[in-house]
């Protein structure tokens, strides 16, 4: 007669059965019970740990590639006629030519940069201020977007656009007029005198970063020349490319498209401290979480453990009427497996839920706390998103069932030797 199979039907009804054995029939309900929501929280929080990080990483970098250039292009210093040094660019404009050529990029825009002080009655607030075409500035996806922002780009041309966040600390609306003052103003024979000039908001825009929209103003082109003593020339080119991900390979070329003079500083380079620190902090928090994973699948020994003293008898009875080592051990094995797997099974469903109806969750504790959850001052974006991921997912089903599945193993094997006729001396 022919042995049977490895994980047979009869070794999965009898693990079955044990399963859903109560304490006064020689089970271990409640352990059983135990194990089970333990390793479903566990698994739940560690995919919700994990959405919640990759969602606030693509909110941090969506905010970042949606409101910036990719590369800023700037030049080294060169001396004028008159014995300064300057490294403004003259020739902005056979730049942008060059680098909008270079393969993989999508525009070059020249601007210029300075900083002013925004006035309104009694509030005044310090603006970092960009000058740049109209058309160049309907290209900033963040900037430009008219479901997050008030006003109307049409208008640029006469007036001044503003980040939300300024505007709420000036207390200035659509239409006010804004005072910018410049301390390095207008040239005369005595000395530097701050140049004063007045612009209408017509603009209000939410990038989705607290310290873009604080401190960010937009002035047309030639009329930040004129603000800012630079008639003829441009401070920076921003770059945009179609793979921000791979602008690192695309930095030789841009610097050869510009020749000797120019500079580049990437978003990678601009951020690239934070975007390491959150690397470090996904593979802690990876771990701390799968430690929790490990605490809730030990419950699962305690509860086979229980369970093998418990069915000594059965195992007794099992052993003589034929049964092998191998089968009284995955009979045990398949017991606690099944706990195993029903919790991460359970542990997914309720992870995924929680990551997809995130953004409502949080708002109702944000209601319910009477607000400041979330502090966009501290935490420099507005929301805090949850991004399912399949990778992240499959790691928490992987990890869950490695973890109860090898645990599993140590109770199974004592299950297994245990001696028949010791078993069932008293019996």
């Amino acid at each position: 007669m022919a042995a049977p199979k490895p994980f047979s039907r009869y070794e999965f009804l009898i693990a079955w059965r044990y399963l859903r054995a109560k304490r006064a029939e020689g089970g271990v309900s409640v352990m059983t019970w135990i194990s089970l929501i333990g390793i479903m929280l566990a698994v739940a929080a560690l995919i919700i740990t994990l959405a919640v990080r990759s969602g606030f990483r693509d909110e941090f970098v969506s905010t970042i590639l949606g409101a910036n250039a990719h590369v800023t292009v700037y030049a080294t210093a060169e001396a004028e006629a008159n014995g300064n040094f300057s490294n403004t660019i003259a020739d902005y404009a056979d730049w942008a030519e060059a680098l909008a050529a270079v393969p993989g990029v999508q525009r070059a825009a020249p601007l210029v940069r300075g900083q002013a002080m925004g006035v309104f009655r009694r509030e005044n607030t310090g603006l970092d201020v960009y000058g740049i075409a109209p058309e160049d500035l309907r290209d900033i996806p963040r900037i430009a977007d008219p479901e997050t922002s008030l006003g109307s780009l049409d208008e640029f041309e006469s007036g001044i656009a503003i980040g939300r966040e300024a505007a709420r600390q000036l207390g200035v609306g659509l239409g006010d007029v804004l005072r910018l003052i410049n301390p390095n103003g207008t040239v005369t024979a005595f000395g530097t005198s701050p140049r004063v000039n007045e612009y209408r908001i017509v603009y209000i825009f939410n990038s989705g970063r607290y310290d873009v929209d604080l401190t960010r103003a937009y002035l047309p082109f030639a009329e930040a020349q004129v603000y800012f003593n630079r008639e003829g020339v441009a401070d920076e080119l921003e770059v945009i490319v179609d793979d921000p991900e791979a602008i690192d390979a695309l930095t030789p070329h841009l610097l050869a498209a510009v020749g000797d003079r120019g500079l580049t500083w990437s978003w990678k380079q601009r951020a690239g401290g934070f975007l390491r620190a959150l690397e470090v902090e996904d593979t802690v928090m990876f771990v701390l979480m799968s430690v929790l994973v490990l605490i809730a699948s030990m419950n699962i020994i305690s509860g086979l453990v229980m369970l093998v003293k418990n069915k000594g008898r059965d195992i007794g009875i099992l052993r003589t009427i034929g049964l092998t080592e191998g089968s009284v051990m995955r009979v045990f094995f398949l017991t606690g497996a099944l706990v195993g797997t029903i919790g991460t099974i359970l542990g997914v469903i309720v992870g995924c839920l929680f990551a997809v109806y995130f953004d409502q969750i949080l708002a109702l504790v944000n209601g319910a706390s009477g607000g400041g959850v979330w502090d966009a001052s501290v935490r420099g974006i507005y929301r805090l998103p949850a991004k399912l991921e399949l990778n992240d997912v499959l790691s928490a089903v992987a990890l869950s069932l490695v973890l109860s599945w090898g645990i599993t193993l140590f109770p199974a094997r004592r299950a297994a030797r245990m001696n028949p006729v010791e078993a069932l001396r008293y019996e």
